[in-house]
């Protein structure tokens, strides 16, 4: 059911050699791209009405508006089964605890008698958050993309999820009382590449945005491609990951349970394990057959993911050579399943959220951690992080400096201009000067 890397009895290679040999999903954002750049430019040419059409083409519904009615948020939040609703509150009560503890202040540095330079957070004036829609609904990453952005001060948040036919052409109810529950009530029901290129270029119904975040399909992920430079984007999330570092102290229960968690969001999941512990590989795809049999999403899921290129159980020496695996990997999400999991954790370098122990699964973390779920994919954990407070600020740096302070360095800021060929940058402080630079 999931293949095997051997990586044992030889010295592991170094930086992209080792990554070469790891498994991964094939996402071509680049071939996606040309099939949205005319998706997105129709969305600029005609705006809702091309929504409207695209609607109707890739999700089946005829809208009359592509703007949700606020009552039917209310709708939706008055019908919601109260357990989802308790369990959606908690979710949101924690990771507002997370987030708030994220928040930047202003900070002024003296550099000099007379001189300072402070750094102040200012949020994005408006963000498009996106909520997909396709092979299950994510309330969750509803409240993983607005909390963040409350927190950070954002003024004007707008969500879009794509229209679904059996809800009447409404995003899926539980997205929409998840809004409810946020106070989020500008609501679109736009899906893809059309609900990028809405946030971005803006139209009747929709004021463009400055950034646009959240996880998505393929489609997404080219969208944001395609307009990265005209606004922010948090990433081009791609198929989600698991990787388990695990000895032989880990229980193969837990770890094939959770390797099955992931599997079951799309084929292209990957789902690996990475041990020095051949038992533990083998009692783990044992247990794996008997739990995916007893799962819901089988044929179409979970089989296909694990059984994928992107999903294999990676053997290794030692813990050590483990550690070097799953760093290169570069993991969405990482559980460490070892013994002194905790001193493992705090070495491992590369990873979107790192999961400690048996107790906490990477579905803890899907939903209720406190932590956010949207996370780097692909191996760009090695230079990204996930969503966050930080994610919706912009720092911005104020100069502030005296006569007295400025002459104390002016003599160096017009040699540094002269040794790079820009005597107007010198002459720019002269000028202040009677074109007479103090020297020191």
């Amino acid at each position: 059911m999931i293949s095997r890397i051997d990586l044992r009895g030889s010295a592991l290679p170094e930086g992209a050699d080792l990554r070469d040999l790891l498994p991964r999903a094939d996402f071509d954002v680049a071939a996606a791209l040309d099939k949205v750049r005319p998706i997105c430019e129709d969305v600029h040419h005609r705006g809702d009405a091309a929504l409207v059409e695209y609607a109707e083409k890739f999700d089946g519904v005829q809208l009359t508006s592509v703007r949700v009615p606020a009552e039917a948020l209310q709708k939706a939040l008055a019908a919601l089964d109260p357990q989802v609703r308790a369990a959606l509150e908690e979710s949101i009560k924690r990771a507002r605890t997370v987030h708030r503890e994220q928040r930047r202040s202003t900070h002024t540095t003296q550099v000099v008698p007379g001189g300072s330079v402070t750094e102040k957070w200012v949020p994005v004036e408006r963000v498009g958050l996106y909520a997909p829609g396709g092979r299950s609904v994510y309330p969750s990453s509803v409240i993983m993309n607005v909390v963040p952005a409350q927190e950070a001060g954002v003024e004007s948040i707008a969500l879009a999820s794509p229209a679904q036919a059996e809800f009447d052409g409404l995003p899926h109810p539980t997205i929409l009382a998840a809004c409810a529950l946020l106070g989020v009530d500008e609501v679109y029901a736009a899906g893809g590449a059309t609900a990028v290129a809405m946030f971005a270029y803006g139209t009747e119904s929709c004021p463009p945005a400055n950034m646009v975040t959240g996880p998505g399909n393929i489609w997404v992920a080219a969208a944001k491609r395609y307009f990265t430079g005209k606004i922010g984007i948090d990433a081009e999330a791609g198929p989600t990951e698991i990787a388990v570092l695990a000895d032989d102290t880990a229980d193969p229960v837990h770890v094939a349970s959770d390797l099955i968690s992931q599997a079951e969001h799309d084929p292209l999941a990957a789902a690996v394990l990475v041990t020095d512990s051949e038992a533990l590989a083998d009692a783990v795809e044992r247990e794996l057959e008997p739990q995916v049999a007893a799962s819901k999403h089988i044929e179409d899921r979970i089989v296909p993911a694990l059984k994928g290129e992107q999903s294999a159980i990676v053997l290794v020496d030692t813990l050590e050579d483990g550690l070097k695996v799953v760093d290169a990997y570069g993991a969405e999400h990482l559980e460490i399943q070892t013994a002194d999991a905790v001193a493992v954790a705090d070495r491992v370098k590369n990873a979107g959220a790192i999961f400690v122990g048996p107790w906490a699964p990477v579905s803890l973390g899907d939903y209720a951690a406190g932590s956010n779920h949207v996370l780097p994919t692909g191996g760009c954990a090695c230079h990204s992080s996930g969503l966050s407070v930080q994610s919706f600020l912009r720092g911005i740096h104020i100069v502030d400096y005296t006569q007295d302070a400025l002459a104390d360095v002016a003599h160096h800021v017009v040699t540094l201009a002269e040794a790079e060929d820009l005597p107007a940058h010198g002459a720019a402080i002269k000028a202040r000067f009677g074109w007479k630079v103090p020297s020191k």
